[in-house]
């Protein structure tokens, strides 16, 4: 399946925004992330597994909220009570998930075409996603993750570092264009490239 990125169908600019006599440094960066394999695992209601002994791709499934496993090709994130959304790098991630999480115990979800992330990265980025965000993100610290909106639309927000404020905000591709809109509508006042 060929994407056609919300970027590329809207055709901006590399540099947009409050970016005039800004170092190219101090601009925000949007980007798509694309080429990659998006799951969500859900453990049955009666499924009588201890998840601590299970590992995908040497990550472990967090039983704690708003937690997230982590290793360069892997991002496993809390979803929900006995819910996880793995983001992987790995296009064979899902014989991994397969051989640790039996047909018996869990649902094993496809979500990769139906889900577009943008990672926007910058000193800026919290600010950017507090505009359309009601999520207090204060105490929001690296491999921290939260379903929430952003103005009106459903979102995951996943912090990768938060020393270099880097961000992945996951929605459903349905609503790639909207989202793509508001998130560079909140981050004009900031300026940003494209990336």
């Amino acid at each position: 399946m060929t994407k056609l990125t919300s970027q590329m169908s809207i055709g901006i600019k590399v540099f947009n925004g409050n970016y005039f006599n800004k170092s190219e440094s101090s601009l925000l960066k949007i980007r798509e992330i694309s080429d990659i394999k998006i799951f969500q695992i859900t453990q049955y209601k009666n499924s009588k597994l201890d998840i601590s002994l299970i590992k995908i791709d040497n990550q472990i499934l967090s039983k704690m909220s708003g937690c997230v496993s982590a290793n360069f090709n892997t991002r496993i994130l809390w979803s929900g009570p006995k819910t996880w959304i793995v983001i992987s790098k790995n296009k064979n991630i899902i014989d991994d998930i397969n051989k640790n999480c039996s047909a018996n115990n869990f649902a094993i979800t496809d979500l990769s075409h139906s889900r577009m992330t943008i990672q926007i990265e910058g000193k800026n980025a919290f600010d950017v996603i507090k505009k359309g965000c009601p999520l207090n993100l204060n105490n929001f610290k690296t491999n921290m993750c939260a379903n929430t909106v952003f103005n009106g639309i459903t979102i995951t927000i996943d912090l990768l570092d938060q020393d270099k404020n880097i961000f992945n905000i996951m929605s459903h591709r349905s609503f790639a264009d909207s989202f793509y809109h508001a998130i560079t509508d909140a981050s004009l006042e900031y300026g940003y490239k494209i990336e």
